[in-house]
């Protein structure tokens, strides 16, 4: 008797505990697409190389993913929170839970929301909300892809878009008036030494000390912030950033990714429009600046506009984007893309929607963009990329 009162008495304790939190939510979607990707690259003489490619992937309109989140009213205003957000490969089922796309413990109250843990990133949220394909599948606007070339130099693209990891975030409170915002911070992590000369070199593959490889000191650190106003059928947000993507005492180079853009969306019942402009810079500065000047900068510019129309149950979504690369090396002639993408989304009911988009990028001067998921382009002294096409059949489920 005694043994099974102290049971009771447990149970009891573990379901008060449970009854001060609010319950756990589990969420997801489940996306599948029948896909196909077709490059070609040409040379002086119009001869061609073609790449093609037709699979069955994930997240064609949405991001396949699975998630859990909760809440613990904490009395007086406050509240504490938790999100942990998984992609899930659905097309093979082969993928392991780790919780890449958000992983954060928060608290919220009229002063707003602090999040701690890996996140978004505040100059990632124009080029998604703003885009009507929501920079996914193979419409996916080319303001999310300018990171993967850089033609002539070795900057590193971004490690922090769309998401940090070791990040403070902060929110402003829902509570001003259309008014919103959010900050983060990214700690790079990475041991940093006083004086600066004690900072050991790297090791190169024969295992020799190698100060030219020398590893970072700051690599990894993300600053930036989104302010924007929304009210009615009217949503305009700017936002800005800087990442620190390479960082080498022994060279004295600091490699720098700064990033601004500023979009809009107007609703007009019968007719949504979207539009943004973006622009990144990439700088190495040096602590001693060489004799030339160093490695050039690079600066990309682009915009996107889109709509959407809705259609009975359905909804046409439309965009064009384009990105302009220079490099400040006048020998050179700068790389330029542009996309068209074109999509159908009929909503069987509020959780399940088929959908159908096609895409095609056009390069030109060394630009090599490539449709999202498809095959990269034959690139090389012979064959230039040229143009990219790829298509999206799948459906969606969220839950």
């Amino acid at each position: 008797m005694k043994k099974t009162s102290l049971i009771g008495l447990g149970l009891m304790l573990v379901g008060g505990a449970a009854t001060a939190q609010s319950s756990v939510t589990l969420f997801g979607v489940l996306d599948a697409a029948i896909s196909g990707f077709t490059n070609k690259s040409e040379d002086r003489y119009g001869r061609s190389v073609t790449i093609s490619r037709h699979e069955l992937r994930n997240s064609g309109y949405n991001t396949s993913r699975l998630g859990f989140r909760g809440t613990e009213d904490l009395g007086g205003g406050l509240a504490a929170g938790f999100w942990l957000e998984a992609p899930i490969g659905n097309d093979d089922g082969a993928s392991a839970l780790a919780f890449t796309r958000r992983s954060t413990v928060s608290l919220s109250g009229s002063f707003g929301e602090v999040r701690l843990g890996r996140d978004h990133t505040p100059s990632y949220w124009n080029n998604s909300v703003f885009d009507p394909m929501g920079q996914v599948g193979v419409g996916a606007n080319l303001l999310n892809s300018i990171g993967s070339v850089s033609p002539g130099r070795d900057f590193r693209a971004s490690t922090n878009y769309p998401r940090a990891s070791n990040a403070i975030g902060y929110f402003l409170p829902s509570s001003l008036g259309g008014w919103y915002g959010q900050l983060m911070y990214s700690f790079h992590e990475n041991s940093q030494y006083d004086p600066g000369s004690a900072t050991p070199p790297g090791v190169n593959a024969a295992g020799l000390l190698n100060p030219g490889l020398l590893a970072a000191t700051r690599a990894g650190r993300y600053a930036g912030g989104r302010f924007g106003y929304a009210s009615g059928p009217l949503d305009v947000a700017a936002a800005y950033a800087e990442d620190t993507t390479g960082d080498n005492f022994h060279a004295g180079t600091t490699d720098l990714t700064r990033t601004a853009n500023v979009g809009a969306s107007y609703d007009f019942g019968v007719l949504k429009l979207f539009g943004e402009l973006s622009h990144e810079q990439r700088v190495r500065d040096h602590a001693i600046t060489p004799i030339g000047g160093g490695t050039p900068d690079i600066d990309l510019d682009g915009y996107l506009l889109g709509f959407t129309i809705p259609v009975g149950v359905g909804l046409v979504r439309g965009a064009y984007s384009q990105v302009r690369y220079d490099l400040h090396a006048p020998a050179l002639p700068n790389p330029k893309s542009s996309k068209v993408a074109l999509g159908y989304v009929h909503n069987l009911s509020k959780r399940t929607a088929l959908y159908a988009t096609v895409a095609r990028i056009s390069n030109k001067n060394g630009a090599a963009l490539t449709i999202n998921g498809g095959p990269a382009f034959i690139n090389n002294a012979t064959y230039a990329p040229g143009v990219a096409t790829g298509y999206d059949l799948g459906i969606r489920h969220a839950f």
